[in-house]
């Protein structure tokens, strides 16, 4: 399966951006799918997911839960993460990633601005 993200761009603190991850099979019934965030100079860290055992159960990491909200379109084989009131320190590659099959998407910049 292949991924491919899209939406990143550059905001001001306190904006929003709502990143797409779209995969090229209908996996999201079976899979549980996740969102990371690689920092310049950091690890890759899971920020968000969704999905688990065929349900739309979601996670969040503690910099991100009530800020971000990760949601499905099974339908369009399509990934959302909705990032509201962005920090400077959100500032990254995001990359989404299928737990089942491993893989990994290209990832999209998000640049916040102070």
């Amino acid at each position: 399966v292949q991924l491919v993200e899209s939406g990143g761009g550059l905001v001001q603190a306190g904006g929003s951006l709502r990143l797409s991850c779209t995969a090229s099979g209908s996996i999201l019934n079976i899979d549980i799918m996740e969102w990371y965030h690689h920092a310049p100079g950091k690890e890759r860290d899971l920020v968000a997911s969704i999905g688990d055992h065929g349900t739309t159960r979601t996670e969040y990491s503690r910099s991100t839960e009530g800020r971000f909200t990760v949601s499905e379109d099974s339908a369009k084989n399509t990934v959302y993460l909705q990032m509201n009131n962005l920090k400077p320190e959100d500032t990254g590659v995001y990359y989404c990633r299928s737990r089942l099959f491993g893989t990994w998407g290209q990832g999209t910049q998000v640049t916040v601005s102070s």
